[in-house]
């Protein structure tokens, strides 16, 4: 075989109409990508409005500017102090911070409710500006585009969301993939990880923290993974994989061992200034704790939504997994739910309306029947999904609160399983309700309160405490989960009902 090379002007041709040559700003060196600076501002801006529809901004001004202050700080000292930096405190219970190209940083309250003080924090941040000065998403854009990636994956999610009835939610997840859904927030392969967890601790080290800061914030990830295998033991369960930073690549004991090396390469006799634990403390002090009543709160085998004015309670053995669009009552081995979600107002304002505008009902049976006293419709028969093709469709219908209409669908991985959990999922069917007094008592938010730590120690606050496995609960959220205990009269952080 004879090899053919191109002509260096074609070659070059080729090359621009592809990406360019361009200088990494942290290591120095020119690399191939598709993506300018001032493309992955626009990208930046664009992905920033995809987030906020997907997640709410915390309503709290004061934890907004101290956050944003401490990140402007951060990265007026990063390799780029020339881009406008955005940084944004998201309203979600989630252990997660992202970046997105160009400068947009976010935290989730979650993970500001385990880190203990301003210099954990910063290290947070500093791993996520990592991820931009090094210009982590411009090469995932540039791999992607290269690999035909990004868009597949969405493609998918719309196919499965059709799939349950759901008409339109191809075409939202093919504009989705456009966007944060391409890979941005996706977890970075190995060598990025790692180098923005090194960024992190020069970032630190740059504002005058200590670097081992970083070894603390690896470590608070490494404790919510063991403390959620350590439930599923309890349970008899497999380990969760986690999202977000603890599903991260690499592990979070590799993660952990080469920070530490990272963290002991700096001068050892330095003086940092102090972590900032009092302030960051104060800060907090106040901060939402798990869901938002904004979100509906799980409580136990119990849900409530406030705003909806809605309630429903999970078999024995089931549990409550609360989801961005949707609500699934899940059996122990997780192969059967009941799904609840909120019907659009443009499928219709009647049962007969949604069945044949929403979901495409071709043929099969009505049944009118009440749940608690609300009006419901169950229905068993046949849909056309967006392809034309028939699928069978069980659904229940039901008018809440304020004349909303919401779906109630069981899902199981097969026919035989749908069927071994048919009583099941008819309970938790029944336990669609509007809230009583009862259950408004039950759904009150939490959220972080300070007190000093008492004589009797983690034993005695868990005795006052409405969380579920408080001793170990209130560990972790204190850092103290693989063990060792404040001085006695040390503030520490307690959850309480508001």
């Amino acid at each position: 075989m004879r090899l053919t090379f191109l002509p260096a002007a074609l070659l070059l041709s080729l090359l621009c109409a592809c990406g360019s040559a361009v200088v990494n700003p942290v290591s120095g060196q020119r690399e191939f990508s598709t993506m300018s600076e001032a493309d992955e501002v626009a990208e930046g801006q664009k992905g920033h409005q995809q987030v906020l529809k997907e997640y709410n901004v915390y309503n709290n001004p004061a934890v907004q500017d101290y956050v944003n202050s401490l990140g402007q700080k951060l990265a007026a000292q990063s390799h780029r102090a020339n881009l406008q930096w955005h940084f944004t405190v998201l309203d979600s219970p989630e252990i997660n911070a992202f970046a997105l190209p160009g400068g947009y940083v976010y935290v989730t309250r979650g993970i500001m409710a385990y880190m203990e003080s301003e210099a954990d924090l910063a290290g947070v941040m500093g791993h996520e500006i990592g991820h931009v000065t090094a210009r982590h998403g411009a090469q995932r854009a540039t791999s992607q585009q290269h690999a035909g990636l990004g868009v597949f994956a969405a493609s998918v999610l719309g196919a499965v969301l059709e799939s349950q009835g759901i008409t339109g939610a191809g075409q939202l997840a093919g504009q989705v993939s456009q966007t944060v859904a391409a890979g941005y927030i996706a977890s970075y392969g190995r060598e990025q990880e790692l180098q923005a967890d090194g960024l992190g601790a020069e970032y630190l080290v740059r504002n005058h923290y200590d670097p081992h800061n970083m070894v603390d914030v690896i470590t608070v990830l490494k404790s919510q993974e063991r403390f959620a295998a350590d439930q599923a033991k309890a349970e008899g369960k497999p380990a969760p994989t986690g999202g977000g930073w603890l599903a991260s690549h690499p592990s979070n004991d590799q993660r952990l061992q080469q920070i530490k090396q990272t963290a002991d390469q700096y001068d050892a006799k330095t003086q940092y200034a102090d972590d900032g634990r009092a302030r960051y403390l104060q800060v907090i002090a106040g901060l939402s704790f798990g869901e938002s009543a904004d979100q509906g709160l799980v409580r136990g085998r119990n849900f409530y939504h406030t705003g909806l004015g809605i309630a429903l309670t999970a078999p024995e053995g089931w549990r409550v997994q609360n989801g961005a669009t949707q609500l699934a009552l899940l059996n122990a081995a997780g192969d059967a739910a009941l799904l609840l979600k909120p019907v659009p107002p443009a499928a219709g304002k009647t049962h007969a309306e949604v069945l044949r505008n929403g979901f495409k009902a071709t043929q099969g049976k009505s049944e009118p029947t009440s749940l608690n006293g609300l009006q419901a419709t169950r229905f068993s028969g046949a849909r056309q999904d967006a392809q034309g093709q028939t699928q069978a469709l069980e659904v229940t219908l039901v008018s809440g609160p304020d004349s909303k209409i919401y779906v109630l669908q069981p899902a199981a991985k097969d026919a035989a399983t749908l069927q071994a959990n048919r009583a099941a999922l008819r309970v938790a069917e029944g336990s669609f309700r509007a809230l009583n007094a009862q259950d408004r008592a039950a759904a009150k938010p939490w959220a972080i309160r300070l007190q000093p730590y008492p004589k009797g120690g983690f034993v005695e606050l868990a005795r006052r405490s409405m969380l579920p496995n408080a001793e170990q609960q209130l560990r972790l959220v204190n850092g103290l989960y693989g063990g060792g205990e404040p001085k006695p009269g040390q503030l520490v952080k307690v959850v309480e009902a508001l």
